[in-house]
């Protein structure tokens, strides 16, 4: 059976899906459709973490669904702009898990990960899936994915 891991960038997709759609992203479908006839060998969903009951109660749900929710504290600096960026973890963790599994599926439209696409196919020979806001994502992520999934339809809230 074909072993997969998963890797959901949650800010990147948060604000993509919403600011496209007006939605938010089904977790449990896209779990369903990345992993359907596939071994999940690992799902991590990447967030920043306020410590309000309301995004608790998301973070449940998603370990409820099968992932590993990973947690940053969320940081205000003085000058009003945030800081809680995964790029370096996910990247880490995506290529430690190209060594276990079949395929990686990355949702994020963010085109750093293009390198970590491109690495992942051409060093350990591995298929990469990428899903995404197709208005949304980075053109060289797209272009580096063995497959670039739009997420749209059952891959949306209403």
């Amino acid at each position: 059976m074909t072993r997969v891991a998963l890797f959901v960038d949650t800010q990147n997709v948060y604000y993509t899906v919403r600011d496209a759609f007006g939605k938010h992203f089904d977790y449990g479908a896209f779990y369903r459709r990345a992993g359907a006839n596939r071994e999940v060998v690992a799902a991590f969903c990447y967030a920043t973490d306020k410590g309000d009951s309301k995004q608790r109660g998301f973070q449940n749900a998603l370990r409820h669904i099968g992932f590993e929710v990973k947690l940053k504290p969320f940081i205000q600096r003085a000058d009003g702009s945030a800081k809680g960026d995964w790029d370096v973890g996910i990247t880490l963790d995506a290529i430690e898990y190209a060594e276990r599994a079949d395929v990686i599926v990355l949702v994020s439209g963010d085109g750093d990960f293009d390198l970590l696409a491109e690495k992942i196919r051409r060093v350990h020979g591995k298929r990469v899936e990428v899903y995404g806001v197709a208005a949304l994502t980075a053109a060289s992520l797209m272009r580096a994915a063995s497959e670039f999934v739009p997420i749209e339809g059952e891959l949306l809230l209403s």
